[in-house]
């Protein structure tokens, strides 16, 4: 019967950042959401930016997650897959997070 390989540290350091930061990240939105939420009621006005960083923070909370799994996964097979999901979900919402940047700046700066 053929061994399984084991994990290396590359691998889990990975997930373990993935987990760290999404988990922070999802903070930081909804602190970025009550910070605009203020801004809109003094100004008087209203942004897609709080809305988006709704969807921002949920895609940070599954890569997060994705993360943990691939964490307890003993399958080495499925902590790859599950660990390239989370590194994907986590690059598309640091993407998102870049775009919310530029639109709260315009938003502010207006």
């Amino acid at each position: 019967m053929r061994q399984k390989p084991p994990r290396t540290h590359l691998e889990e350091d990975v997930c373990v950042h993935i987990f760290a930061v999404s988990a922070a990240m999802v903070g930081v939105c909804l602190t970025v959401i009550g910070l605009i939420q203020i801004i809109n009621a003094v100004k008087k006005s209203s942004t897609w930016a709080d809305d988006l960083l709704a969807g921002n923070a949920l895609l940070f909370l599954v890569s997060c997650l994705s993360a943990y799994w691939a964490l307890r996964t003993r399958a080495t097979r499925r902590m790859h897959r599950v660990e390239r999901f989370a590194d994907g979900v986590f690059i598309l919402a640091m993407m998102l997070m870049v775009f919310i940047c530029g639109l709260i700046v315009y938003a502010v700066s207006s």
